[in-house]
C-alpha cells in the first residue's frame, strides 16, 4: 500500500477520534452541570473532524456515504461558532465575511467530492450482476436517509439558533439522531466501512443520555 494511503488512514482515525469524540465531550460536561450542554469546543472538534473524515471517505474509502456525511454540514458548524463568536464580541464584519468566504468554498470543493465517490462507485459496480448492484445501491440508499436524518437533527438546529440568535440545541436534536444513528451503522456496516460504523456507534450512549437529561428538563444551550 502507498505511504499516502497510511496517511490516508491516520488522517482517518485522527478525525474519528476529534468527531466522535466530541459527543463524549459534550456527555462529561453534561454530566457535571447536571443538564444537557454543548461546550464551545464541540464545534471546533465537528469542523475539524468532519474535513478529515471526508477526505478519507473520499480518497481512502471511495465511501458516497461517508463523503455526503462529512461536507454540508461543516455550514451548520460554522453559523454555530459564528453566533458564539458575536455573542462573545469576537467576530468584526470582515473576518465574519473571510469566515464565511472559506467555508462557502469548503462546501464547493466537498461536492464535488462527493459527485466524484458517485461517480466511482458506479464505474465499479457497473460490470456487476444486476441484484448485486441493486443491493449495493440499495444500502447506499439507505445510508443517505441516516444522513438525511443527520442534516435534518442540525437544520432544526441552525433554525432554532438563527430564530434565538443564539446557539441552541432542541430536544428532537437528539431523537434524530438515534434514528439517524442506526440507518448509518447499517450502512457502513453492510459496505465494511468500520471506521464509521463503530465510530457512530460509541455516539449512541451518549445520545440516549441526553435524552434522559431532557426529559428530565434540564437541557437546551449549546454554548458553556
Amino acid at each position: 500500500m502507498p505511504e499516502g494511503f497510511y496517511i490516508l488512514n491516520l488522517l482517518g482515525y485522527a478525525g474519528a477520534v476529534l468527531f466522535y469524540g466530541r459527543f463524549y465531550l459534550q456527555w462529561i460536561v453534561s454530566e457535571r452541570k447536571g443538564k444537557s450542554v454543548v461546550p464551545v469546543a464541540f464545534w471546533y472538534m465537528s469542523g475539524a473532524g468532519s474535513v478529515l473524515l471526508l477526505l478519507y471517505g473520499v480518497f481512502y474509502l471511495n465511501s458516497p456515504v461517508g463523503a455526503m456525511s462529512h461536507c454540508f454540514n461543516s455550514i451548520i458548524y460554522a453559523r454555530n461558532l459564528v453566533h458564539i463568536w458575536r455573542a462573545d464580541g469576537k467576530l468584526s464584519d470582515r473576518h465574519s465575511r473571510l469566515f464565511h468566504g472559506a467555508v462557502a468554498c469548503l462546501v464547493t470543493a466537498g461536492s464535488f467530492l462527493v459527485l466524484l465517490t458517485l461517480l466511482r462507485e458506479f464505474q465499479a459496480t457497473r460490470g456487476h450482476a444486476f441484484q448485486d448492484q441493486a443491493r449495493n445501491w440499495i444500502w447506499i440508499g439507505v445510508g443517505v436517509l441516516g444522513q438525511g436524518l443527520f442534516a435534518l437533527r442540525f437544520l432544526v438546529q441552525w433554525i432554532v439558533t438563527e430564530i434565538k440568535r443564539q446557539s441552541t440545541i432542541p430536544p428532537v436534536f437528539w431523537y434524530l439522531s438515534v434514528a439517524a444513528s442506526l440507518l448509518l451503522i447499517s450502512s457502513h456496516a453492510q459496505r465494511q466501512e468500520w471506521l464509521y460504523a463503530v465510530g457512530i456507534s460509541t455516539t449512541l450512549f451518549v445520545y440516549l443520555r441526553n435524552i434522559y437529561w431532557v426529559r428530565r428538563g434540564a437541557g437546551g444551550s449549546a454554548k458553556e
